[in-house]
């Protein structure tokens, strides 16, 4: 994917035989896929349908020691990598041109302590699978809120998601890993070893090294959770009247609740009334992670906005909460999404938001308000890499669309609307929704902040010729 306005695909190019891919074979245990094998094409492809890229190699790895020798082969063979765990990174960097993919996804064993409260997964996991295993025991920790998505890049970008204001990041609850370095070694990152490598891996992306196995803080969660998913009209003045409400809640809403206010439009699909298709809408989403009778105290307000188009609100399985909008974020649909950092919901951001979300071009586009607060502030800054907690909400616009031919139109909107929020951003995004990572070491540097020349200084340490470069990417200090 080239950057920029050009949006086109790369065309498959013919690939040379790779020097050493026979000593490579006979210390893999796992599969080498190359353009020649049948399975190759479904192998290359990843969530985001807009990505066409053409590996030289795939290698499906089964354990540590299959990405270690895949790190050493990609580095003596000078070859770009790409590391795959869910494959669901919306910039498409789980794969790349005449490279080698570093494929993480039969990697899925998970050890749960649940005396110790801890949960040990392999990168290859989704949250998915994660949650299923970990609430056998009535526990889990901060994940995504699409079940699908991998594990290892929503933790290494950060990780919002329906636990955040009580429990955090999917990043703050990261206590070790198992990490393959730049140059073949397979090490361990903890609080009593290694503690800087672990600094960076909580939101400092794929930088350091290739995350094999995590290790999670977990708690108590569910069975069941009250949850709210609940469409108001969003006609007239009424989805600014709705982010002013949501607002006026967010000041003063409990930990236990993490929200999500979301401005779009209903779908024309089966599955809405035919005489909602279109119709703007503005919803608000939430999970009490407490009592049920005190949860559904606290959410009755997002209800009481108005009369509901749509309620999807109740008591839930926790596991079926974390599927709520799994349907809308199908496989080879096409995705461009992008974010900023804010520092207040105030009326004129409110009014661009409105603005923007009138004219979005796809109606599975959507502009989601992300509330930042209760224990995602009560991590110091200077704890981890991320970079946001100073931020009051996230804006994403999200662009979801199906043709080609509707590129241009959806980035192009998706970039206004970021655009549109600089006079109210201190310029920091959320990496894991980062478009095409087009702004390159400018976007790196106002996102990470303070925590960049730190960022720098560790990524020149473990990999100073920037191996792992399809990334969030952090030049090492000698290559920039």
């Amino acid at each position: 994917m080239k950057k920029g306005n050009d949006v086109s695909t790369v065309k498959k190019t013919p690939v040379s035989p790779i020097a050493g891919i026979e000593k490579l074979r006979m210390a893999f245990s796992g599969a080498l896929i190359g353009p020649d094998d049948p399975e190759y094409d479904a192998a290359r492809a990843v969530w985001n349908g807009m990505i066409d890229k053409h590996p030289a190699l795939i290698a499906r790895c089964t354990c540590s020691a299959d990405v270690a020798a895949a790190v050493n082969f990609a580095r003596d063979n000078k070859l770009a990598v790409a590391v795959r765990g869910g494959g669901h990174n919306v910039a498409g960097n789980a794969t790349c041109d005449r490279g080698i993919v570093i494929d993480l996804t039969p990697m899925k064993e998970i050890r749960v302590d649940d005396a110790a409260r801890v949960a040990h997964a392999q990168a290859g996991c989704t949250w998915g699978e994660l949650d299923a295993a970990t609430q056998r025991y009535g526990l889990a920790t901060p994940g995504g809120a699409v079940s699908d998505t991998g594990i290892a890049g929503l933790t290494l970008g950060g990780g919002y998601g329906w636990l955040r204001s009580k429990y955090g990041l999917s990043c703050d609850n990261l206590i070790a890993a198992e990490v393959v370095t730049a140059d073949g070694r397979i090490v361990h990152a903890g609080e009593n070893e290694n503690f800087d490598l672990l600094w960076g891996l909580r939101g400092g992306g794929g930088n350091f090294g290739i995350v094999t196995t995590f290790s999670y803080r977990l708690h108590p969660v569910g069975p069941e959770v009250m949850f709210t998913f609940v469409l108001h009209d969003g006609t007239g003045e009424k989805m600014a009247e709705g982010l002013r409400y949501y607002r006026q809640y967010c000041a003063t809403v409990p930990d236990e609740a993490s929200t999500i206010a979301v401005c779009g439009q209903v779908p024309p699909e089966p599955t809405f009334p035919e005489e909602l298709h279109l119709r703007p809408y503005i919803l608000f989403g939430a999970l009490y992670a407490g009592d049920l009778q005190e949860g559904k105290q606290v959410l009755q307000p997002l209800h009481d906005f108005g009369e509901p188009l749509l309620d999807f609100s109740g008591v839930r399985p926790y596991l079926e909460a974390q599927r709520a909008w799994d349907a809308d974020y199908p496989t080879g649909k096409r995705y461009y999404w992008k974010s900023a950092n804010v520092m207040s919901l105030d009326d004129a951001t409110i009014t661009c938001i409105v603005e923007h979300a009138r004219r979005q071009p796809s109606p599975n586009n959507t502009i989601d308000v992300w509330h930042i607060g209760g224990a995602v502030k009560q991590v110091s800054p200077a704890a981890s890499a991320f970079n946001g907690r100073q931020a009051a909400f996230l804006i994403s616009p999200e662009g979801n669309w199906e043709h080609r031919e509707e590129d241009q139109a959806n980035i192009d909107w998706v970039r206004a609307i970021v655009a549109s929020m600089e006079p109210y951003s201190d310029g920091s995004s959320y990496l894991n929704f980062p478009g095409l990572y087009e702004e390159g070491d400018e976007m790196m540097k106002r996102s990470f902040g303070a925590q960049y020349e730190r960022l720098a200084q560790l990524k020149t340490k473990y990999d100073p010729t920037n191996l792992f470069g399809l990334n969030q990417n952090i030049k090492p200090l000698m290559v920039r």
